[in-house]
């Protein structure tokens, strides 16, 4: 006493193995050489978090394995390091449903060049985006390990949100507490993860410290921001959040106390924590499928503005190209604000008029629509036309299509499917559209990545919003005032409120029921979306799983 525990805050890859091993070395030579005592990595550090079926693979659970024994020989290089490190392990008994083999989410102690204990997670967590006890099953015993005179006791994420596996972990002897976490983001996460950790110091009487993963796998992110709370509930450190960091935390004893001291960094606004969440979700996408770049198609409204700005902030802009795709209702306005945002953030920008196409199109199809009115058909016409530009245009390049729908549009079915659904990550379907305006507002106003200040024309936030598929189309002539929609949609969607609730906290039955009947026809257009980043607690993705075939009226 006094010692410093690293937490290596860093951002994996699903399935590179052997890269993420070489991260995990890198930090603990980087851990000897700051002289620290203990190395804490996120959970499933090994194989990233969260591999889903890989898990159900043998060659994937075995690879991880030799990988981890490589990992416990090294520590052999660093004497007086302990190493804890998350991966999954196989369970030397039974298979699961259908065959399947068993595995535990697992942490293991090395130290001096073998693996000296490994717990297995108790509590698997099987809602919002968590499908654990598919893969899984739950460890019950502790581990406490030692530290310079420290007893630890190790927790794997879920298991803290609970007061027994911290409780039989002081009972067994542990002085702090010690959590690996792969903790999604999502809006208000970091206050409340804290919040609940402070829950189990006040009740244990032990500090903790709180390993978190970093970066975006699919449509998740995790923002890090791993912290350590002193035995009072106060916090004694955090790191940044969206980014890898090493934080070093000092251990000491102070009157028979143990106390943890470290830098801590504030948290943000939530845009400031909501544009980076888009930032490194767009960023991680991009960069761990190996795309060269995007493209999108930028119409000079509101939406595809947005979207250019948070991937020029995550890529830079010579990795961003843009379309400008008018059509016979595009108002001169469009074309004005799109090529000066273009100019403004210094990406490639392109025109391709659909008008042609268009007419070709009703004229092809003139025989079959005869006598019939023009519709919502014509309309959609353009829209594909677009999106069939944009993915000729991604097969030609290799660049991925960024679509720029929001959730709001998501939500009632304003969208059009192979249209301006079209395209290979959804930037913005979990932010609806009255945020959408926010954050424009909030990235004009800051420029956190160095990319430019005021990057989107007043013109294109002020303007009211319209689809331009027909003359004078706003749309608001077939949506609810957004305000209001996206309440219902928050209240409905993300919280489960009972259509009466949403009623009497004042919003018009003929709204909600308009807009709820919306969500529930639209599900076979949102089943067919691509995956887009997750920022609220309940996204149009793994955590919303509503069938398509379905009489049920409430």
């Amino acid at each position: 006493m006094p010692f410093v525990i690293s937490i290596a805050q860093l951002n994996f890859v699903v399935g590179d193995v052997p890269g993420n091993a070489q991260k995990i070395l890198a930090a603990a030579r980087d851990a000897h050489a700051a002289g620290a005592r203990l190395l804490l990595t996120p959970e499933l550090a090994l194989c990233g978090y969260a591999a889903e079926d890989l898990y159900l693979r043998p060659a994937f659970v075995q690879a991880c394995e030799q990988a981890l024994e490589g990992l416990a020989a090294a520590t052999a290089d660093w004497p007086g390091l302990t190493v804890v490190v998350g991966h999954p392990r196989r369970v030397a008994h039974g298979v699961g449903e259908g065959g399947r083999g068993l595995c535990h989410n697992a942490a293991s102690v090395l130290r001096a060049g073998r693996i000296e204990h490994t717990y297995a997670k108790q509590y698997l967590p099987n809602y919002e985006v968590f499908d654990e006890r598919r893969y899984f099953v739950p460890g019950d015993e502790n581990c406490v390990f030692e530290v310079d005179g420290v007893r630890m006791g190790l927790l794997i994420c879920e298991d803290a949100w609970y007061p027994g596996p911290a409780r039989s972990a002081r009972e067994a002897g542990a002085q702090v507490l010690v959590t690996l976490n792969a903790s999604p983001y999502h809006l208000g996460k970091a206050v409340e993860r804290e919040q609940v950790m402070r829950e189990r110091v006040l009740e244990t009487g032990l500090p903790l410290v709180y390993a978190h993963l970093v970066g975006g796998q699919d449509e998740v992110v995790f923002e890090g921001r791993s912290f350590a709370l002193n035995a009072d509930g106060s916090v004694a450190a955090r790191a940044p959040g969206f980014e890898e960091k090493t934080l070093l935390i000092k251990v000491q004893q102070a009157q028979a106390a143990i106390v943890l001291e470290a830098p801590v960094a504030p948290h943000e606004g939530w845009e400031a924590e909501l544009w980076s969440a888009l930032v490194l979700g767009v960023r991680d996408y991009v960069g761990k499928n190996g795309f060269p770049g995007v493209l999108l198609g930028l119409s000079g409204g509101m939406d595809s503005a947005l979207v250019l700005a948070i991937a020029v902030d995550a890529l830079g802009a010579d990795k961003v190209r843009t379309v400008m795709m008018p059509s016979p209702y595009t108002a001169d306005i469009s074309w004005i604000d799109a090529r000066d945002m273009a100019g403004r953030l210094g990406v490639r920008y392109d025109e391709i008029a659909i008008a042609p196409q268009f007419e070709a199109f009703k004229t092809a199809l003139a025989p079959q629509f005869a006598s019939l009115p023009e519709d919502t058909t014509e309309e959609n016409l353009q829209a594909r036309i677009r999106g069939m530009l944009l993915m000729a245009l991604s097969n030609k390049f290799g660049s991925l299509v960024l679509t720029t729908g929001n959730k709001s549009e998501l939500a009632t079915g304003y969208c059009t499917l192979y249209g301006d659904m079209a395209g290979g990550f959804a930037v913005i379907k979990d932010v609806v559209k009255t945020r959408v305006f926010a954050l424009a507002r909030w990235r004009n106003a800051n420029d956190p990545y160095g990319t430019g200040a005021n990057p989107i024309p007043e013109r294109i936030i002020t303007r009211p919003p319209s689809a331009e598929l027909r003359p004078d189309q706003k749309d608001q002539d077939s949506l609810p005032p957004y305000e209001v929609l996206d309440a219902i949609v928050e209240r409905y969607m993300e919280n489960d409120e009972p259509l009466e609730d949403i009623v009497r906290a004042g919003f018009e039955r003929a709204d909600v029921e308009r807009v709820t009947r919306l969500i529930k026809l639209n599900e076979y257009k949102r089943r067919q979306a691509p995956v887009g980043v997750r920022v609220t607690r309940r996204s149009f993705g793994k955590d919303w799983r509503y069938p398509i075939t379905n009489r049920f009226r409430a």
